[in-house]
């Protein structure tokens, strides 16, 4: 009999929570999990709760209310003088947040008799049963090297920051995400290589903190996956708010001096050099197998390094699974998680599943950025016929209260079924609102469905409805 039912390598969004579902449908669970905090200690999460989706909106929130009490209170006839920034005790609110939900994991594994087996796991060939093999996976930690037996193993390693040539990490000058959360000074000027989710949200914050911050985008598109319409208005916002954007500027790069970091960048009108304090890297992320065993055991892999798993999250192994940042699709916390629940039921004996079409995207700046299905363009590409409808935030009770009137809700329906395809917002609370629509899309609502249903007055959801309303160009208050 092998040591567990179930063993998960990796602790991350994807990780922990198929650990915590599949010891909740019965079956003896370990995870490994070997994240090493600044401070020498062994946390659960992954890059999600330690260096990505949790620290940064710690510090976005608290950046937004500085913005806030310098730029923000006067409409509301609200003076609070000389406003000062203490940026050591606002970091570690940030790290306090961050060890309170990794030591909740700890908990949660403990309520529900999760093993943590703390190291970096390595899957390899075990003995062959009747039905099928019993992996072996070895641990290598700080009680030395150990091996364990699992009748399944999940596969959540997660992914790391993509690295370019021209911009080298040094930790220092030329950071990544993590070291982008943690500068122990606002530096008076910041570049960022990349305009994606990553580089808005680290630019957004630091510009909000007194920087001058520079974004070189390599795509001629401004957030190219997102809604055109969203794109066009969020840049703007951003412009106005002093986020310098360079689209195709492609970095060919970077030398570190006394005056800061030389950027050497080229774009449509030539070469340019550019000297900054700070330097961000953010140009996506890659899957991170290595040291895993995937390789060495035959674990399909694409072109770009992703495992390569069906529809339930099965690799091409007997009893070998894998969710998250390493396998195909988008890097999203909540798609690991779902997709963590989804493979512990199937390994069960369930049913389990995950929607990969209804999973929505935020990019938590302000305005905050939401979607969810298929963009215009997707629509236009795929020759479906469909119906827009949008509603402004201006038009909107709460958000005039609120004074966040910019962008919109815009509503895509199918123009035979009236079937929602898409929902895309731009404005306060998308990352909230956004929820309504997937509830709906998953459940497969037209339209008109939103249209019927009573939202609460004044409410931001009130632009849902309108947005609704819209597509049968019968908007209330338009």
């Amino acid at each position: 009999m092998a040591d567990f039912d179930v063993v998960v390598i990796g602790g991350g969004p994807g990780g922990y929570v198929a650990a915590i579902r599949a010891a909740q449908l019965g079956l003896r669970t370990a995870c490994v999990e070997g994240w090493t905090t600044p401070s020498g200690q062994l946390a659960l999460g992954g890059t999600c709760l330690n260096v990505g989706c949790i620290p940064s909106k710690a510090l976005l929130e608290s950046s937004e209310h500085f913005e806030q009490a310098q730029h923000g209170l006067g409409d509301h006839g609200i003076s609070v003088g000389s406003v000062k920034l203490d940026l050591q005790k606002l970091l570690a609110r940030k790290d306090g947040i961050v060890s309170t939900l990794t030591g909740g994991i700890q908990g949660l594994f403990k309520k529900n008799k999760v093993e943590w087996l703390k190291g970096f796991g390595r899957l390899e060939k075990g003995a062959s049963g009747d039905a099928a093999p019993v992996w072996q996976v070895s641990i290598d930690g700080p009680d030395g090297h150990k091996t364990v037996s699992a009748t399944h193993v999940i596969l959540a390693t997660g992914s790391r920051p993509r690295p370019i040539d021209a911009a080298p990490i040094d930790g220092k000058n030329i950071v990544d995400n993590a070291g982008a959360l943690a500068f122990d000074k606002v530096p008076k000027t910041l570049g960022v290589i990349g305009a994606g989710v990553i580089g808005l949200e680290l630019g957004s914050v630091w510009r909000r903190l007194g920087s001058q911050v520079t974004l070189l985008e390599a795509m001629p598109e401004f957030l190219a996956l997102a809604d055109a319409q969203v794109a066009a208005e969020a840049h703007k916002q951003f412009t106005a708010q002093g986020l310098d954007i360079r689209l195709g500027a492609t970095v060919t790069a970077t030398k570190v001096g006394k005056s800061g970091v030389e950027v050497t960048f080229k774009d449509s009108d030539g070469e340019h050099t550019a000297t900054f304090d700070k330097l961000i890297v953010a140009v996506g992320r890659v899957p991170y197998t290595d040291g895993s065993g995937v390789r060495e055991i035959g674990v399909a892999c694409n072109e770009r390094g992703f495992i390569v798993t069906d529809a339930r999250g099965h690799t091409n192994l007997p009893n070998v699974w894998a969710v998250g940042d390493c396998t195909p699709g988008p890097m999203l916390a909540h798609k690991a998680s779902e997709e963590g629940v989804m493979v512990a039921e199937c390994i069960a004996g369930q049913h389990g599943h995950c929607d990969h079409a209804v999973i929505p995207w935020v990019i938590y700046t302000h305005p905050e950025i939401a979607w969810v299905g298929q963009t215009e363009a997707q629509l236009k590409a795929a020759g479906i016929e469909y119906r827009a409808g949008s509603f402004p935030f201006a038009a909107n009770g709460r958000a005039r209260s609120m004074n966040a009137t910019g962008g919109f809700v815009k509503m895509l329906a199918c123009a035979k079924t009236d079937r929602l395809l898409g929902v895309h917002i731009v404005g306060p609370q998308a990352s909230e609102l956004i929820s309504e629509a997937v509830v709906a899309m998953a459940f497969g609502a037209a339209s008109e469905d939103l249209a019927r249903i009573v939202h609460a007055h004044p409410s931001l959801s009130e632009s849902m409805h309108e947005a609704a309303l819209a597509v049968d160009k019968r908007t209330l208050h338009l």
